[in-house]
């Protein structure tokens, strides 16, 4: 994986920045509005499997051209792909977990192929950070995963070790005052 932040530095986890680059006057990124679009167009159109995981935290699948509009109404810092392997190493998920709980990489899309199984499992560990019980967690993966869910996920998850994370995540699922 590859991350590349807005001012150019990179890590192992892929991580790109979406909307226009210049930016407004004050130099926050430009954001999509829909009277942005042309009379007649389509409408916005969220990506498979997309749900907000928390506050400025978002997954899917991998979006496509038709998605890029909706995508971009949500002001996205950074999108984050995870890579296609069926088991994704442990430290790949800790190097993942650490961009997803650094705020100024907020907003952030998290995604792979089809949004369950690595995604899934990159969620079900946050949800472990957050102190979420398993059956929660795993109640979740089965949402986006259905008859596909993986055995070796669900034990991944459950053996995740989050003692390594020195501070658990400081951000909710309702909007900041």
């Amino acid at each position: 994986m590859l991350l590349e932040n807005n001012n150019g530095d990179r890590s192992s986890t892929c991580h790109h920045p979406i909307g226009n680059s210049s930016g407004s006057d004050d130099g926050s990124p430009e954001r999509y509005t829909p009277a942005m679009e042309s009379a007649g167009e389509g409408l916005l159109v969220p990506p498979l499997n997309f749900s907000m995981v928390d506050y400025g935290v978002f997954r899917s699948g991998f979006p496509d051209i038709a998605n890029f509009p909706f995508l971009q109404t949500l002001g996205l810092r950074s999108i984050m792909s995870e890579p296609p392997l069926v088991n994704i190493p442990e430290e790949k998920i800790r190097e993942s977990l650490r961009v997803v709980l650094d705020e100024k990489n907020r907003p952030l899309l998290i995604h792979c192929k089809r949004g369950k199984h690595r995604t899934g499992s990159l969620v079900g560990c946050l949800r472990k950070l957050q102190k979420w019980c398993l059956t929660s967690i795993f109640d979740e993966y089965q949402r986006y995963a259905a008859e596909k869910a993986r055995v070796s996920d669900l034990r991944f998850m459950e053996l995740f070790d989050i003692s390594g994370f020195k501070q658990p995540p400081t951000f909710s699922s309702h909007s900041k005052n």
